[in-house]
């Protein structure tokens, strides 16, 4: 039976115990980690949120009534002790903070009881994803999942300070904002007050910390929460949480200056990483071209080569045939993994095929000097070894290449690379590698939209020396935008932002749209730039997707307190849910069957 506090008064967290507090007379909570009783000595691993102390009871201490209370614990259950710090009577634990002292308990409350949980409350389980998030509450009792959320807290202990001290102000933004349906599709919040209107929740903050420039305010951040209706991967959340600042009279130098000592700060207090600055950049064509990503990982070699020019004359069809059609040869150099069995690479094929590619061309370089390649009957001796030698290929080499268009051809590469580098363990898990990657391509070619869409968003300054191409050559036109990269992975993205009414109006005009609609989806921003604009620009981290190259998560839902899955569910919550039909009726909203919606379709 559950017994109250009755003012009772914690003392200490377990794990904040130590041979210092020997002697001491203390009181701690928590929940039943392990019960073992060995006949007169029962010993109860109690935890909280600072970890784990060893509780002793004792039969031989005359209190009966306490041993026998002591024997009906069971996992889980929420417990208040008094007691003496002693040292431990057996070998000390060298696992535990707390594994030179125990407690010799003399008062024990069961303040609740617990049920049998569904998998063990511990480190390392097996049990399968759906199972601990539907009892998330229990899968947050964790440690290794409240190490996480403590660094989470951290984290945002860190930004504030860092900041701070930088001259940011820290801002909140409206959560029920305008839609502005260009980019992801907006989560849409109905207006009862308004019927048929509809705010939308942000997917960042961007317009908003745009007006605060103009507002005067200088230096803004926010950590903020956004909402996105895309589709779900390991990395990626409905909902999900920003670092996001913005700076005035600054150009693209002054907003990675600061980013990279604000970088260095956080890695170096909260996991004690030395971030080497400054950071090397690289543009985006040269990320792609080297690595087949604009977010490369460059912990690993594998390079790719363009060999374009080296077999536009052979006699395989399959790259010259790429070639006429205005693509790209390009290969990697598997280094040293010659004798890689045919299987593994059919399955490296199939990968390929997954990204585009019609087949994976390969050419084994074999300790005899010959080689074993899929196309090398197509080719003369002279064409094979000036292929081999433009690949820096040596005996006992593995040549693998892509032809198609650029696009295709660095898709395929670049997933190519990370594959085998992951399965042969090519890189330090322990390694950080920071890139920024500048000069992303402004504009970007919607086949299903037929028209050029902002690589970023519409604001996104370009360069000023692409400005005489936006009209005449949109696709060449480079932006003031950059990423930071980590091990493969964009933890965050920015640029410098229009702030010239000229400018952005030919921006509209790339972007195809009209001057209503321009100012139908932005036009309280454009008025407000009507009255004076600093030129500035700003950069958002993911925090979520930072924390787990953090702390080595497996999935950006272990960083987040409550994540969704990947229909956007919450399994412990059942959301969403149906509502009341009274509420849809105040909304002036119905739904819609999708029978009846075939019914009238037809």
């Amino acid at each position: 039976m559950a017994e109250s506090m009755q003012g009772l008064h914690r003392s200490h967290r377990c794990a904040e115990l130590g041979a210092s507090n020997v002697g001491q007379q203390v009181t701690v909570m928590g929940w039943v980690a392990k019960r073992r009783n060995l006949g007169s000595l029962i010993f109860v691993d109690l935890r909280d949120r600072s970890g784990i102390l060893q509780i002793v009871f004792n039969e031989e201490s005359g209190d009966a009534a306490l041993f026998e209370k002591a024997g009906s614990l069971r996992s889980e259950y929420t417990v208040a002790i008094t007691g003496r710090v002693e040292r431990r009577s057996g070998a000390v634990n060298e696992n535990l903070a707390t594994g030179e002292i125990e407690i010799i308990a003399d008062s024990l409350r069961i303040l609740s009881e617990s049920q049998t949980p569904p998998f063990p409350v511990e480190d390392g389980i097996n049990t399968k994803d759906e199972i601990r998030l539907k009892y998330r509450y229990l899968d947050l009792r964790r440690p290794e999942l409240q190490k996480i959320l403590f660094m989470r807290s951290r984290l945002y202990n860190v930004t504030r300070e860092f900041l701070g001290s930088e001259g940011f102000i820290e801002v909140e933004t409206p959560m029920l904002c305008k839609s502005t349906p260009e980019g992801a599709r907006d989560y849409l919040v109905p207006s009862r007050v308004h019927p048929g209107s509809f705010y939308a929740l942000p997917q960042s903050p961007q317009l908003y910390k745009q007006l605060l420039m103009c507002s005067g305010f200088d230096r803004y951040f926010q950590i903020a929460r956004c909402f996105r209706d895309e589709d779900l991967r390991a990395d990626r959340q409905p909902e999900f949480t920003q670092i996001d600042m913005e700076l005035s009279f600054v150009d693209v130098d002054d907003v990675i200056d600061v980013n990279e000592r604000f970088l260095a700060k956080m890695f170096k207090d909260l996991i004690g990483v030395e971030v080497p600055l400054p950071i090397e950049r690289m543009t985006w064509q040269e990320a792609m071209d080297r690595f087949g990503s604009d977010k490369p990982d460059r912990r690993f070699g594998l390079e790719l080569v363009n060999v374009t020019d080296v077999v536009k004359g052979c006699g395989f069809g399959v790259f010259t045939g790429a070639i006429e059609k205005g693509g790209t040869v390009r290969g990697i150099n598997v280094k040293g993994m010659g004798d890689m069995p045919r299987k593994k690479i059919d399955a490296l094929t199939d990968t390929a095929k997954t990204y585009g590619a019609k087949g994976l061309a390969y050419a084994a370089l074999q300790p005899d000097g010959t080689v074993k390649s899929s196309f090398a009957k197509f080719m003369t001796e002279e064409e094979m070894n000036a292929l081999v030698a433009a690949m820096g290929g040596e005996a006992g080499d593995l040549l693998l290449f892509a032809a198609d268009s650029n696009k295709v051809v660095w898709a395929v590469l670049g997933a190519l690379r990370l594959e085998i580098a992951k399965t042969y363990n090519l890189f330090d898990p322990k390694e950080y590698k920071f890139t920024w990657i500048t000069e992303f391509p402004l504009l970007e070619w919607s086949e299903e939209e037929n028209r050029f869409v902002a690589m970023h968003h519409p604001f996104t300054m370009p360069m000023e020396e692409d400005l005489p191409f936006l009209e005449s050559d949109p696709g060449r036109v480079r932006a003031k935008a950059y990423d930071i990269t980590l091990n493969g992975v964009e933890i965050g993205g920015g640029s410098i932002r229009i702030h010239q009414a000229d400018i952005q109006s030919r921006m509209f005009t790339a972007l195809g749209f009209t001057q209503e609609r321009a100012y139908d989806q932005f036009g309280f921003l454009l008025d407000a730039f009507k009255y004076g604009v600093p030129p500035h620009g700003g950069l958002a981290y993911g925090l979520d997707r930072l924390l787990m190259l953090m702390t080595g998560a497996d999935s950006i839902r272990d960083t987040i307190a409550f994540p969704k899955v990947k229909d956007a569910s919450c399994l412990m919550t059942q959301a969403p849910s149906t509502v009341d039909p009274a509420q849809l009726e105040i909304l002036g909203l119905d739904i819609v069957a999708e029978a009846q919606e075939e019914e009238s379709a037809e």
